[in-house]
């Protein structure tokens, strides 16, 4: 009887072996699964907020791994979400205002550019810029951020001491070529402009959708005679300055004088200052900055003056609002008329000078109640301090 049962006893352990094997094994397993588990690093969260013209992050440091940026377009004109460092690039579509979406992103250690790319970057040098960081604890930064931000000090330090501007920049513009008044006319490309007008509130809608059939930017013009010049200085957000004179003789034969010695500083919804003077705008047309009743341009250079304004040397005003670009060409040679819709890529020689009674004073005593004029082969030329 004890034979048998030891013998049985035996039988059953080698049975039972593989089993108790396999049940280790599957044991691991679990407890390997698990701990993988537990390594699987969380996706953090970014909440990214867009307006004119900053982009927020918060937070704006988080650990490596998967990233959740949850994006929200809280300006009034259109933007996007672009991250891009460390050898990855990746955006959102762009965002209607008050539109939101999301972006997943898997980042390793490094500091990333966090910014608008509408405009073929123009929103971007309008400040809407930012940066995140991804580093594993305080003070732990990968190699790419730790060059990246080695580089950034570096280069700042270099531009800075230079040539000691701080980066002021002094630009001069002379008007040439032929010169021609704008008159009162429709907008040869009223359609394309439209889908941008739809875009804004009630009032600027009612407003820009007037011009388009009946305003300053239209193929009717005047071939006359005038000169310009003019020093704009470009302080970032604040401090700008002007200085220039432009006559004319119109096309009704009065002549006219613009004397520019300030900046306007006051933006107004979807036409911003920039501070006054501002150096390489893309804008206008289809951009969503300003109206988009002037064809998309690239400018060397764009200010906002307040002018003495003078008619046949009788003083007009003293608080004429005008507006000057040194802007790619938007007109053709032959007969001066508006023959593209985005002009962006042509070259930078149309200078423009539009001025205009200030708010809440009556129009001038002109066709349309404003003085458009171009010359059509001018040059800007960068000042040293």
């Amino acid at each position: 009887m004890n034979t048998v049962s030891k013998l049985q006893l035996a039988a059953l352990i080698r049975l039972l072996r593989p089993l108790n094997l396999l049940g280790l094994g599957l044991a691991l397993c679990t407890l390997s699964s698990r701990a993988h588990a537990d390594e699987t690093p969380k996706a953090s969260t970014v909440l990214v907020k867009l307006s004119e013209w900053k982009v927020t992050l918060t937070p704006s440091v988080v650990p490596p791994g998967p990233v959740v940026f949850e994006v929200t377009n809280s300006g009034k004109v259109p933007h996007a979400l672009e991250i891009e460092g460390s050898g990855v690039e990746k955006s959102t579509p762009r965002l209607l205002s008050g539109a939101t979406a999301t972006l997943t992103m898997d980042l390793g250690a490094g500091k990333y550019e966090a910014y608008c790319p509408v405009g073929k970057g123009s929103h971007k040098m309008l400040g809407m810029e930012s940066h995140l960081s991804v580093r594993k604890q305080d003070g732990d930064y990968g190699t790419s951020e730790h060059a990246e931000m080695h580089g950034d000090m570096h280069g700042m330090a270099a531009g800075h001491d230079a040539d000691g501007s701080g980066g002021v920049r002094i630009m001069k513009v002379v008007g040439g070529g032929p010169v021609i008044q704008i008159l009162p006319g429709p907008f040869p490309f009223a359609d394309s402009a439209m889908a941008v007008i739809q875009s804004r509130p009630e009032d600027q809608k009612a407003d820009l959708t007037k011009k388009a059939h009946a305003g300053p930017y239209s193929n009717n013009v005047a071939k006359i005679a005038g000169q310009i010049s003019i020093v704009a200085i470009d302080r970032g957000a604040s401090g700008d300055s002007v200085s220039g004179v432009a006559q004319f003789t119109a096309k009704d034969g009065a002549q006219w004088r613009v004397v520019m010695d300030r900046v306007q500083t006051k933006d107004i919804p979807y036409n911003p200052r920039f501070g006054g003077v501002i150096m390489g705008l893309f804008y206008h047309g289809a951009s969503n900055v300003h109206t988009p009743l002037v064809p998309t341009i690239q400018s060397s250079v764009a200010l906002w003056s307040v002018a003495h304004l003078y008619k046949n040397d009788q003083l007009v005003t003293d608080d004429a609002m005008v507006h000057v670009m040194l802007l790619s060409r938007t007109r053709r040679t032959s007969d001066w008329a508006l023959d593209c819709w985005d002009c962006s890529e042509r070259p930078v020689e149309e200078l423009q000078l539009q001025v205009t009674s200030a708010p809440g004073s009556p129009p001038f005593d002109t066709p349309g109640g404003f003085l458009f004029v171009n010359w059509e082969r001018s040059s800007g030329k960068a000042v040293a301090l």
